[in-house]
Order: C-alpha cells, then sequence, then structure tokens
C-alpha cells in the first residue's frame, strides 16, 4: 500500500506553480474589483430607485392637482377642460364614475390601456423599479398619502406603464394618472450596461496595476534570492547580498541574510578547521602504529627490547587513538544538542574522588586541596567528574615540576564555585579567548603532548554550560592560570 505523500508533494508542487507576483496581482485585482463591482452596483441601484421614485412623486403630484381642481369644476365642460390641462404634466388621466365606468380621458397618449382602478385600489402598490434597487436607500420622503394605490400594465407593443389610482370622493369615482416608462426603462438599462462595462474594465486595470506594482515590490526579493542562488552554489558565504536604504521588511529581511551568511561563514570556516585539525590529530596515532607494526613485520631480526618498545608505542597511540574518538563522538553528541541527564549530586564528594585519581597524574607537582564546601548540585555525576578531572589534567600537564596545583570549592549564593589554581607556564593574554577552541594550542611551536587529544576545554566548557553554569579561565603569562567554574546549587526537595 503506498504511502499518500506523494499526492500531497504532488499537490504542493501545483500550488507552487503559480508565482508570487500573479498571486498578488490577482488579490489586488480581485480585491479592488470585488469593491468597484460593489460600488457600481449601489450606483446603479441609486440611480435607478431615484429615478422611478421621482416619477411616482410626479404621478402623485398631478392626481393631486387634478383632483382638485376637478372637485372644484362642477360643470362637464369645465371638467373636460381640466383633463385636457393634465396633458401638459406629461402624463394620461382618466376618471371612472360611482359604477366604475370611463367618465373622461384626456387626450395626450391614446396607446394607454385600460385600468382596473378597482383591483389597483383593493391591492398594495407595487414598485416601478427593478429588484436591484432594494439595494439603495429611497430619497423620497414617506407620502401621507395612504388612499392611493400605484399599479403597473402593459400595452399592446409590451409597453410599461407606470399607473397612480386614487379615489375622488366629490364624484363617486376615482382619478387614474398614468406615464409610459419606455424611456426611463431604456435609460436605466443604458446605464446597467455601461456601470457592467465600467467594472470590467476597473477589474482588468486594478490587475495590471497590482502586476506591476507586484513586480516592482517583489524585485528585491528577486535580487535576493538570485545572490542566495549564487552563494549557495559557490558556497561563497563571504559575499553579501544588496541591502537598500528604504528601512523596511525586506531590508531588513537582506540584513538578516547577511547576518546569517555571517553565521554560515563562521561555521564553515571552524568546521573546515576542525575537520583539518582531527583529521591531523587522527593521522598522527595512525601512522605512528602503522609504522611500528611495520618494524615488526620486518624480516630483519629484532631485538626483545625494540619489539617490546614498538608495541608499548602503538598500545600507547591506540590508548590516545581510543580517547580522541571518544571525545569526538563527546562532542558530536554536544553538537546535536542530546541533554545530559540529572539528579542530586554532592560535588564535594566528586571532588574528592577525582583528587585522590589526579594524585597518579602528578610528576613532580604538589596537589593542594583548599577548602571544599559542602554543596549539591543537580546534574550528571560522571560528567561533573570528566570536567574536574579535565581542569585537574590541564593544570597538572602545564605546571613543571616542583610547581603546585590548587583546587577549592567555595558557596556563593546560590552558585557553587570550583577553582583549579595552577603554577604552571600561563597562557598568553592574546591566546585567552581562543583555548576554548577546539584542537587550539597557544604555543603552535611547542612539541604537542603525546597524551593530550586538544578538545579537553571545548568539552569542559560544554559540560559546565549544561549544567546551568560556566568556565572560563584567568591566567598570567610565565605565572600560572586559574580555572573557574561556577554551577547553581540544586533546589530543596521539598521546595
Amino acid at each position: 500500500m503506498h504511502p499518500p505523500h506523494p499526492v500531497r508533494r504532488v499537490s504542493a508542487r501545483s500550488q507552487s506553480a503559480i508565482s508570487l507576483r500573479l498571486r498578488l496581482a490577482l488579490w489586488y485585482g480581485g480585491l479592488t474589483g470585488a469593491v468597484l463591482v460593489l460600488a457600481c452596483l449601489f450606483s446603479y441601484a441609486v440611480h435607478s430607485r431615484t429615478h422611478y421614485e421621482q416619477l411616482d412623486a410626479t404621478l402623485r403630484h398631478a392626481a393631486a392637482h387634478v383632483a382638485e381642481e376637478f372637485v372644484a369644476a362642477t360643470a362637464p365642460s369645465a371638467r373636460d377642460s381640466v383633463l385636457e390641462r393634465s396633458s401638459r404634466l406629461g402624463t394620461t388621466v382618466w376618471t371612472y364614475g360611482g359604477a366604475r365606468a370611463m367618465v373622461g380621458r384626456s387626450a395626450s397618449d391614446a396607446r394607454m390601456p385600460r385600468v382596473d382602478a378597482a383591483r389597483v385600489l383593493r391591492g398594495p402598490s407595487s414598485r416601478a423599479f427593478p429588484a436591484i434597487g432594494v439595494l439603495a436607500p429611497s430619497f423620497e420622503p414617506a407620502s401621507p398619502d395612504t388612499v392611493g394605490r400605484f399599479g403597473e400594465v402593459r400595452d399592446s407593443h409590451g409597453t410599461r406603464w407606470r399607473v397612480y389610482v386614487t379615489p375622488v370622493a366629490a364624484t363617486g369615482g376615482g382619478l387614474v394618472v398614468a406615464a409610459p416608462l419606455d424611456h426611463l426603462d431604456a435609460s436605466v438599462l443604458a446605464f446597467g450596461r455601461f456601470i457592467l462595462l465600467l467594472a470590467a474594465l476597473g477589474a482588468i486595470l486594478t490587475f495590471m496595476a497590482g502586476w506591476l506594482l507586484a513586480g516592482r515590490a517583489l524585485w528585491p526579493v528577486a535580487v535576493l534570492t538570485s545572490a542566495a542562488r549564487d552563494i549557495a552554489q559557490s558556497r561563497a558565504f563571504t559575499r553579501r547580498v544588496p541591502v537598500s536604504t528604504s528601512r523596511d521588511e525586506l531590508s531588513r529581511l537582506a540584513e538578516t541574510f547577511n547576518e546569517m551568511l555571517v553565521s554560515l561563514d563562521q561555521a564553515y570556516a571552524t568546521q573546515q578547521r576542525f575537520v583539518s585539525d582531527a583529521s591531523h590529530e587522527l593521522r598522527a596515532p595512525l601512522t605512528v602504529i602503522q609504522a611500528n607494526l611495520e618494524l615488526l613485520r620486518r624480516p630483519a631480526p629484532m631485538s626483545p627490547d625494540d619489539q617490546l618498545a614498538a608495541i608499548r608505542e602503538a598500545s600507547a597511540e591506540a590508548d590516545r587513538l581510543g580517547r580522541l574518538v571518544r571525545d569526538l563522538l563527546l562532542l558530536a553528541r554536544a553538537d546535536a544538542g542530546i541533554p545530559l541527564r540529572h539528579e542530586r549530586v554532592e560535588l564535594d564528594a566528586v571532588i574528592a574522588e577525582v583528587i585522590d585519581e589526579a594524585r597518579f597524574l602528578a610528576r613532580g607537582q604538589t596537589l593542594q586541596i583548599g577548602a571544599l564546601a559542602s554543596t549539591i548540585v543537580s546534574g550528571d555525576p560522571d560528567r561533573i567528574k570528566q570536567l574536574v578531572l579535565v581542569l585537574l589534567d590541564n593544570a597538572l600537564k602545564y605546571t613543571p615540576p616542583g610547581g603546585r596545583v590548587t583546587i577549592e570549592l567555595q558557596r556563593l549564593g546560590a552558585e557553587a564555585e570550583l577553582r583549579v589554581t595552577d603554577t604552571g607556564i600561563g597562557i598568553a593574554p592574546e591566546a585567552l579567548p581562543q583555548v576554548f577552541a577546539r584542537f587550539y594550542r597557544a604555543d603552535r611551536a611547542r612539541s604537542r603532548d603525546p597524551g593530550g587529544t586538544g578538545l579537553g576545554l571545548p568539552i569542559g566548557k560544554w559540560i559546565a554550560e549544561q549544567h546551568g553554569g560556566s568556565l572560563r579561565l584567568e591566567s598570567v603569562l610565565g605565572a600560572g592560570t586559574t580555572a573557574i567554574v561556577r554551577i547553581p546549587e540544586a533546589t530543596p526537595p521539598d521546595a
């Protein structure tokens, strides 16, 4: 059964096929286009609703005016004159009597179909504007007329007519005022097409503008990408990417990338130096072992003393090679970030145990024990023992016979301070900051110590830091060195 990983990879690859510039342009165009479309729809709604409501207001006012004059005129000829004058308002007016029969009609537009005025009055007023008009607020004030009703009819040509029907109590009948909607409908339709074209052009223009703006905004990213690709291919970590003077997010990204290049350059140089030193340190004992084995394999006879000396030298180098490999594995564990185990450790008891073992390392030096305060720390007892042993071994190694090495432990507040002081050759001030570098030797002209690996102090510093403490050296050239370790004391079990 195949895992689903290839499907996800293909999906991610297909998604990444769209460039960031295109995505930004689509976002710019989409958002701006959506806002533009909404604005156009709102404008169309306001335009159509305003014009249709203005027509309704004209019909309502015409009906009120005609009804007032029609009631005032008692003679039939006078009423006919009122109906004829009403055509000047651009509307068609006709009246019906109590039997709902037409009793008068203006001659302004003969196309107007007959209207069932009673049916219009029975129902609710209809709207003349399209449904989209509800998106816009009404700009026509509410009418106090609760008697008249609006309606709509169509003639034989399909033209819409807007009618307003209102009863006239004085005649026992009513009044119908109507106007055709063909010109207004055509105007609103033309405006809607114009708005649609404007929205489409606006969306296209915003997409093009977004494409250009995204390209301009992402140009520094393209420069950064090109420079990063060149650096990655050439491994020229000393190069730097250009930083713009705009002081924006992209310039800060370039600065951060340059800082990363500095770290990579330092790490790469450290790795090269470490590999070179490690290969040299590993090659030296292997060469000695191989040379002694070649001597033992020669057909020419060797004296027993020479054979024993060759075996001892090869064995010593094999031991040194084992210690070097062990130290390298420990540093690899440190680089991998593997934590140490922690338990309550009596630091003074560990130091006393190490002192008993270190007495056998002295070659004419005096090992002096100072005050050992009773302290408990949280950590790995084996690593703490290794740390103390590294410091004592270094102190004895670089202290000539007749010199003195002093070890003491005291409490400073919530910390335990371990001091290992020797009266050895000391370290030059310019070399002191480099002593914790792997395989570093302050005096490269000095003959190499056959028993050392050059990794003691780096390992000791790592052990101290893993216990939340620190390791530092104070030294005077020709007068001696003091190694100072500080580790936080453990909290009481009931705390």
